[in-house]
């Protein structure tokens, strides 16, 4: 994993069709450090998330990176409600075959992290057995385990339960100190650790 990772956007916009999302935003996102991005349903935090992530170009600014555009994705894991899990897989089918193309830590084995969230019982159950919070859980693994200097979370803690809560806080606290971790909510049990808050509403 690389050290020191930075991303810094500078003067940045995105717009659909003729509205702007967000103007004007300029921010810089550093190693060990967690960022909250909030506003109300709809404001544009997902976009902003999508752009960070480098799936959505900005219409306008500077995107700087210490490496090439092209090779961000490589230093990225993200988990949104909106990204789907191979559910003809089983819990360890997918994390071995995630590891084949982004490589998980070398703290833990496949099984151990199954589990540490709670799915070491079903690790070779089909994923479309699972419940919504077993999906999840297994979504918030395959991302906070990655290599990556980067974690970016949507809602994270959606379809969870009250242990599946604490599961979340006790992983992003215990494997995500040494990572830039971006995370859209207005849930304040998901961003409370988080130092640095964006309020989108406030580049409109």
């Amino acid at each position: 994993m690389m050290n020191n990772y930075f991303i810094e956007l500078i003067n940045c916009g995105k717009k659909f069709n003729r509205e702007w999302i967000f103007r004007r935003l300029n921010y810089q996102f550093n190693t060990g450090q967690a960022y909250a991005i909030t506003g109300h349903n709809g404001s544009g935090k997902s976009t902003l998330l999508q752009c960070i992530a480098g799936n959505i170009n900005f219409n306008e600014g500077d995107f700087k990176l210490p490496v090439d555009v092209e090779k961000h994705f490589q230093h990225i894991s993200i988990c949104t409600p909106y990204l789907e899990l191979i559910e003809e897989m089983s819990g360890i089918e997918l994390l071995a075959f995630h590891n084949n193309f982004k490589p998980l830590s070398n703290k833990k084995t496949i099984p151990e992290i199954l589990a540490l969230i709670g799915l070491g019982k079903t690790a070779n159950k089909q994923i479309s057995k699972f419940s919504s919070g077993m999906k999840q859980r297994l979504k918030l693994a395959q991302a906070i385990f990655s290599d990556t200097p980067v974690l970016l979370l949507d809602e994270p803690c959606t379809n969870l339960d009250k242990e599946g809560y604490a599961l979340y806080q006790t992983l992003i606290q215990t494997y995500c100190n040494d990572k830039i971790v971006i995370i859209c909510s207005n849930e304040e049990a998901e961003i409370h650790f988080c130092s640095q808050r964006i309020h989108i509403n406030d580049y409109k």
